[in-house]
């Protein structure tokens, strides 16, 4: 295969995340052993809910499994019999409320992910309305590249669904840098990926209410079966929670400025575009590279560094508008000034 350099982010499609050498040692380890697999989620979750500040943690295969299963524990609880039931939802509340803003598509429409668990997604223009009709949840989004509209404040959100007797899950998936200000909004549950920002394997961290999260863990019973974590998976998860929570955050902050000031140098210096700092529009703590310059540019530019070796993928949704964006977050200098490079030459033999 190609080499891939990758500026775009925490891109599915791309692998998402580098692991440190001791998230691979640990997983490693684990798939060189056995262990009581509920023992191993008993810790996971504890170590998740140290982490979190919340109640309880658990570990779904990934965050879109963690949205079906969480619809599943408020729909079914720890009731065996409902949970043996699912996706058949009769005698169960199964509307679940999400902002039509927030009705995205991030590989398979999330309205998808309500329906694998039975339920009824039911698309708000007004969210208080909709939550006046019985409803068994709402599912709301943090506000991303994906999310259409307005943000919405979370924080009022989940009080208007609380004031109707309706928990809240909320999909954080790469905002792991800001769960204490997630849990802060009152949400019930809290769903963060875990192959993102933390890079550990693919996996979707569960945190909230010790209740529901029981509930969650429940669902192996039923259609969770098929949406289990793995062993090597939470091996990983505690490796990444232990580096998280031993890294000194201004210094990951100030070797994240380091990176953006060594990018926008060289690119200051190239002809025809502008080169600026963009911080991250969800609040996660670092800022991004912005490179303007003329829409017809931007696109072939994006088009010439997919398509050369390396392949360097960007961030060029707005490239039609004459924007593209570089996250430098997982890269090392070599490969920032081998951006550089083929970015001076693919302008000079344009």
């Amino acid at each position: 295969m190609r080499p891939l350099i990758n500026a775009r982010g925490t891109f599915t499609p791309l692998g998402v995340s580098r692991s440190s050498p001791a998230v691979g040692s640990a997983v490693a380890a684990a798939l060189s052993d056995f262990v009581v697999m509920d023992d191993l989620h008993a810790e996971t979750g504890r170590r998740i809910a140290r982490f979190s500040g919340a109640e309880a943690g658990a570990v779904t295969h990934c965050v879109a499994a963690a949205i079906t299963l969480a619809v599943a524990a408020v729909m079914a609880g720890s009731d065996p019999a409902r949970i043996a039931a699912l996706p058949d939802t009769r005698g169960m509340l199964h509307r679940v409320v999400l902002p039509a803003g927030h009705a995205v598509n991030y590989g398979h429409p999330i309205e998808q992910a309500i329906r694998l668990a039975g339920a009824t997604p039911v698309l708000a223009e007004d969210l208080p309305a909709a939550l006046d009709h019985p409803a068994t949840g709402a599912l709301l989004l943090v506000s991303s590249r994906l999310t259409r509209g307005e943000p919405i404040d979370l924080a009022a959100a989940v009080a208007q669904a609380h004031a109707r007797g309706v928990p809240v899950i909320l999909d954080g998936a790469a905002q792991d840098w800001r769960i204490p200000e997630l849990l802060g909004t009152g949400a019930d549950l809290l769903l963060v990926s875990a192959q993102k920002y933390l890079a550990a394997p693919t996996a979707g961290l569960v945190m909230g209410r010790s209740d529901l999260v029981a509930a969650v863990r429940a669902q192996e019973k039923g259609i969770g079966r098929a949406m289990k974590a793995s062993k090597e998976a939470m091996a990983g998860i505690l490796a990444a929670l232990a580096e998280r929570e031993a890294l000194d955050p201004a210094a990951w902050a100030a070797e994240q400025e380091r990176k953006l000031a060594r990018f926008l140098d060289g690119a200051k210096a190239l002809p025809g575009l502008l080169a600026e700092a963009e911080p991250d529009p969800t609040g996660l703590p670092f800022a991004r590279a912005r490179l303007r310059m003329a829409p017809a540019r931007a696109v072939a530019l994006a088009k010439a560094l997919r398509h050369g070796s390396p392949s360097i993928w960007t961030i060029d949704q707005a490239a039609e508008a004459g924007d593209l964006v570089f996250e430098l977050v997982p890269l090392r200098d070599g490969e920032i000034d081998a951006i550089l490079a083929r970015l001076r030459a693919s302008l000079a033999s344009s």
